[in-house]
């Protein structure tokens, strides 16, 4: 069964770049995903007084920004339709318009009907980074985060992240699309981390994806001094991954003080293709 992809794009108050929108689009195409792509526009109520619509013209400012994010969404949509013709996949469209505060949370509602999300990452994109943690948290479904890059690989050799988890087995089951059409697998746990309830919990995933015909292995690696996302994501690129599989630990009430270590490291600074599953 084909893969259906959602791409949540921000319009405001940073808009995503076109560069974003093309590599979702080509992640898609990779896959053999058709996409579908939901411009986030933004609806500012208007409380001003009149006071304020007297000096600073509030509802005119209202309707200024409400209009740059709708064109923004416009042009993003428009981007996807080229690519998307390019690519020969099936892509739709669509745009809704919510609270600011809201946004995050509608792009999470919306990522319930389709089997992943995908966000094109950009360093220091604020409304990029809300958007994301908003849908992995809030989703219930699997979000690949893609970095900026040139060119996306295809997805030939995955790494998971292991520590014997709830959430780090979710994340495998998530991703067994991926799993089941990769050449080599490699069980990736960090020794040093954390207290790990089994010293063989990586050799045991491992064994349990051979015995269901996976070229798996298990990696033990150390971290000693080094972030463990630094650490996860350096052992996948040194083993030669071009997807990184792990589990998202957070709190989608409270996620920006909650977020786990190896979770906050890679949402801030993703150096390949990441999926998240909370």
């Amino acid at each position: 069964m084909k893969i259906e992809a959602f791409l949540p794009l921000a319009t405001y108050p940073e808009p995503n770049t076109d560069a974003a929108a093309s590599t979702a689009v080509e992640f898609a195409a990779g896959i053999g995903a058709s996409l579908h792509a939901l411009a986030l526009a933004v609806d500012i109520p208007d409380v001003s007084n009149t006071l304020s619509r007297l000096l600073l013209d509030t509802p005119g400012m209202i309707r200024k920004a409400e209009t740059a994010s709708r064109k923004s969404g416009e042009h993003l949509l428009d981007i996807v339709k080229e690519k998307a013709t390019s690519a020969a996949i099936d892509a739709t469209t669509d745009t809704i318009a919510a609270p600011l505060v809201s946004l995050g949370d509608a792009a999470a509602m919306h990522a319930r009907y389709f089997d992943l999300s995908l966000i094109a990452w950009e360093a220091g994109n604020a409304s990029v980074r809300m958007m994301a943690e908003a849908v992995i948290f809030g989703s219930g479904r699997p979000t690949i985060l893609l970095p900026a890059m040139p060119d996306i690989p295809l997805i030939e050799h995955v790494a998971v992240a292991w520590d014997g988890s709830r959430v780090a087995a979710r994340a495998v089951a998530d991703a067994k699309f991926f799993l089941e059409r990769a050449s080599r697998i490699s069980v990736i746990t960090v020794l040093d981390e954390k207290p790990l309830k089994q010293n063989d919990a990586g050799e045991r995933l491992a064994t349990r994806l051979r015995d269901c015909g996976l070229a798996a292995e298990a990696v033990r690696v150390t971290a000693e001094d080094c972030p463990i996302a630094e650490t996860l994501q350096q052992t996948a690129l040194q083993k030669g991954c071009s997807l990184l599989v792990m589990g998202g630990y957070g709190h989608s009430r409270m996620r920006d003080f909650v977020l786990g270590g190896a979770t906050e490291g890679v949402i801030s600074n993703p150096r390949l293709s990441v999926l998240l599953s909370h």
